[in-house]
């Protein structure tokens, strides 16, 4: 028998005497961890005690100020798993540890983590199993929701931020949201803007609550952002309720660009399934024209197009709202594809909705509005506010040539 042969078939002994069970390894070292982490924290309190009683236990001191009164057991969270400990009792005084405070059932990385989880859009039931999972106990809807009232004053503080630099674009929307009212179930509007900085950045401007998406509730809102310091605006999208009427109250020399994909929506509402492919196919040559005179004469083509069709419905909203969609003319060619739509904020407005989807019902505006504005401020912190959106430097180049123009006209 060769060596290579002999090699191998000891290999193969070995292989049916030795085995090895990575399960039972982790969970050896798991509870050999939570064992050491568990027994030490107990003999930390037990000096705490004593340091307390300034004596030991069953020491007989002239110096001792307290005696110990036994223990009551406590269940402590943390990343090693669940501990039991055991918290020293005091006959004169209330014991009063350093090391935990009083109350307290988690580690506070443990507490990071699970409203982390929440606000991430996991739902309270995956939560439970998650920690379950890790920790050998669930934690109830009711924590979570303790836990996340701590993270309330921050983002109010966050949302009521000043805004000191100036925002060229800034897109709104809004999200009907359902809420308990008097065992009946009502629609409440949560009102955002999002915008774009000078270097083209984009950054979450604000959230509130609206009753409505309606004139008042824009309004408020606007006063809002402006009050913050909300400045340079000249671009605002998108068409909501209401809101048309009151930009020019805070931004009266911003423009307004309708969402074009949001219009023809509107349009293909009155159209028939068989048309449907047909119209958008006469409907695409519009915004890739050269200049707006150009997109407006083509818009006006497809206007015929749909009246002979006997698309007069069709023909009307087309004619009456084709103006509004093409603001983006007046703004940089780079920039064109970007900003005559709402989809950068639409994109956020489907992550809020996954999320909120899972909670329902909310129990009243204040719930609903802390949790879009946390989920908000989540989406703040990620790649998608350091990832430069826009190149503005078009932008001010072109606004420093329409000053120049427009003074050799009034000099």
């Amino acid at each position: 028998m060769s060596d290579k042969e002999a090699s191998v078939n000891v290999g193969k002994n070995l292989n049916g005497v030795i085995k090895i069970d990575a399960a039972q390894i982790h969970s050896h070292l798991d509870s050999m961890v939570r064992s050491t982490v568990e027994e030490t924290l107990n003999k930390l309190l037990d000096e705490e005690a004593n340091r307390l009683c300034n004596a030991g236990r069953y020491e007989h001191s002239d110096s001792r100020t307290d005696t110990r009164a036994g223990h009551y057991p406590r269940t402590y969270h943390a990343k090693a798993g669940l501990l039991n400990l055991k918290i020293p009792k005091l006959r004169k005084t209330t014991f009063e540890t350093a090391i935990i405070e009083r109350y307290r059932r988690r580690e506070a990385s443990v507490e990071e983590a699970l409203i982390e989880m929440y606000l991430a859009g996991v739902s309270v039931r995956r939560i439970e199993d998650i920690t379950e999972a890790l920790w050998g106990a669930k934690v109830s809807p009711s924590t979570v929701s303790e836990l996340n009232k701590k993270i309330y004053s921050q983002i109010e503080l966050w949302r009521n931020r000043p805004l000191p630099g100036s925002y060229a674009y800034v897109y709104l929307d809004g999200i009907y949201l359902k809420r308990s009212w008097g065992g009946e179930v009502r629609n409440i509007a949560v009102l955002v803007a999002v915008g774009v900085d000078t270097l083209g950045f984009r950054e979450i401007l604000g959230v509130c609550e609206g009753i409505k998406e309606d004139q008042a509730s824009w309004r408020n809102f606007l006063r809002h952002l402006k009050q913050r310091g909300l400045t340079g605006v000249q671009l605002i999208s998108d068409e909501c309720l209401g809101l048309v009427e009151t930009l020019g109250e805070f931004f009266a020399d911003a423009r307004w660009q309708r969402c074009m994909v949001h219009f023809y929506r509107n349009v293909f509402s009155c159209v028939p399934n068989d048309k449907v492919k047909t119209v958008a196919g006469m409907l695409k040559p519009i915004p890739a024209q050269e200049s707006r005179d150009a997109a407006l004469e083509q818009a006006a083509a497809v206007v015929e197009k749909l009246v002979s069709m006997k698309l007069s419905k069709a023909a009307d909203i087309l004619r009456a709202g084709i103006a509004e969609t093409l603001s983006y003319y007046y703004f940089p060619r780079e920039r064109w594809i970007r900003i005559r739509t709402n989809n950068m904020l639409e994109r956020i407005m489907k992550e809020i909705r996954r999320r909120t989807r899972v909670v329902g019902s909310f129990p009243d505006g204040h719930s609903a509005l802390m949790l879009v504005s946390a989920r908000l401020r989540h989406i703040a912190g990620t790649k998608w506010s350091t990832a430069c959106y826009l190149n503005m430097k078009r932008l001010a180049e072109q606004r420093q040539h329409e000053q120049v123009e427009k003074m050799k006209t009034t000099g």
